[in-house]
């Protein structure tokens, strides 16, 4: 039976849980898989829904000094094949538009790709507009393979234009997971009819409904709960979250914990000692999905303050919101790319404006006050996203789609 290689960065990642999802549900449809990883992990944990795949893993030279000899042999190989000049010229015309060594370490990947590609792999499909697809359009044009995306968030929104238009332009299809993405995208590409919007969307079976009675903190004695779970990075917005909290009326009983790793979480720490937030906020670090559920069930508010980066990057349609949402929690979040495609604002969460804690801090003061306004948004919110945003018919789509192809 022949296989379709998915390309990723890195894998397994705790902050990717819809591709994991992606995966478990291609197989469950019948679809083979090679995972192909640009890097091994570096999560302290893994999803018990990682233990469910049964895909092989190929992992490919993060860095070319890595494995010298590996990829040694790999270009030897490549200079051998009828693919070679045609798909140099694509390294060539990428480096003439971005010279240095990111292009020519993704071309060594893919000749690794190419070269050591099971004979059963039939098709190639990338997550990610950016790196991951540089090494996996290489090794389609050496291996004369066609191939396909799924555009994600930081992928598009950072890359340049020209490099989007030449991947777009050379993939045979491709999807992306949000109204915003998809009319972006169409925008840049020759046949726009070649991209479809398909939202992830959530297995719903492993996140329990709604269910008991309504937590009825309000702030003045027992403290709220707050939670978020999110990577330490620009784009979640953490340090509005702070200043916000710093802003919140004093009379106000509250407690937050974030869930997640990243590369400003030391930074953020050190902002809340000198707001002096230390003694009411928990940092639980990296966890797995189960303990994010816990989390969830325990608390009484989700907050996500998005907001786009300097680099551009910025959220598509964050999986954790739909995740608190499926078990009736109420969310507050921002009017950030397709965050507004999920939440309406005073029917199924609350949004503010991004970048502005002043306004933050009012939505939250509001809402810690008020448990049977987060108990009615939180019920309108889980009948949502669990009618308009389950995963199967976009696996069912993806599913066909790579059927087509010979899978």
């Amino acid at each position: 039976m022949s296989r379709i290689a998915v390309v990723v960065k890195g894998y397994p990642r705790l902050s990717e849980t819809f591709i994991a999802q992606e995966i478990l549900g291609l197989e469950q449809r019948g679809i083979e898989i090679l995972i192909v990883a640009l890097r091994k992990p570096y999560d302290p944990f893994i999803h018990d829904l990682h233990r469910q795949i049964r895909a092989e893993v190929m992992y490919l030279p993060e860095y070319v000094k890595d494995d010298p000899a590996r990829v040694a042999r790999a270009k030897r190989w490549a200079e051998k094949q009828p693919t070679f000049a045609a798909a140099r010229s694509l390294l060539k015309a990428d480096l003439a538009r971005a010279p240095g060594n990111d292009r020519k370490r993704r071309w060594a990947q893919g000749c690794v790709f190419a070269h050591e590609l099971p004979q059963d792999v039939r098709w190639i499909h990338t997550h990610y507009l950016h790196t991951p697809c540089s090494a996996a359009r290489y090794a389609a044009h050496l291996s004369g393979l066609g191939w396909s995306f799924s555009a994600h968030a930081k992928d598009i929104w950072t890359s340049p234009d020209w490099d989007l238009r030449t991947k777009l332009d050379d993939a045979a299809w491709g999807v992306t997971c949000t109204k915003v993405n998809t009319g972006h995208l169409k925008g840049l590409c020759k046949t726009p009819e070649k991209i479809e919007l398909v939202y992830h969307g959530l297995d719903f079976c492993g996140f329990p409904e709604p269910s008991g009675p309504p937590s009825m903190r309000d702030g003045a004695s027992e403290p709220v709960e707050l939670v978020s779970v999110g990577r330490a990075v620009e784009k979640k917005g953490y340090d509005d979250l702070l200043t916000a909290l710093a802003l919140l009326p004093g009379d106000l009983n509250w407690r937050f914990t974030h869930v997640g790793g990243g590369d400003l979480s030391d930074k953020l720490k050190a902002m809340a000692d000198g707001l002096n937030l230390s003694g009411r906020i928990v940092w639980r670090g990296a966890q797995p999905r189960e303990e994010v559920i816990k989390a969830c069930r325990t608390a009484d508010l989700f907050v996500l303050p998005s907001k786009l980066a300097k680099s551009g990057d910025r959220d598509g349609l964050p999986n954790v919101l739909m995740e608190a949402q499926s078990m009736g929690l109420c969310c507050l979040s921002t009017r950030v790319s397709a965050i507004p495609e999920l939440i309406e604002d005073g029917r199924t969460g609350r949004l503010v404006a991004p970048g502005d804690p002043q306004a933050l801090a009012g939505a939250l003061a509001d809402l810690i006050r008020a448990p049977g306004e987060r108990d009615r948004l939180g019920k309108a919110a889980a009948s949502h996203v669990r009618s308009h945003f389950a995963s199967a018919p976009g696996l069912d789509l993806l599913a066909e789609k790579f059927r087509q192809v010979g899978a």
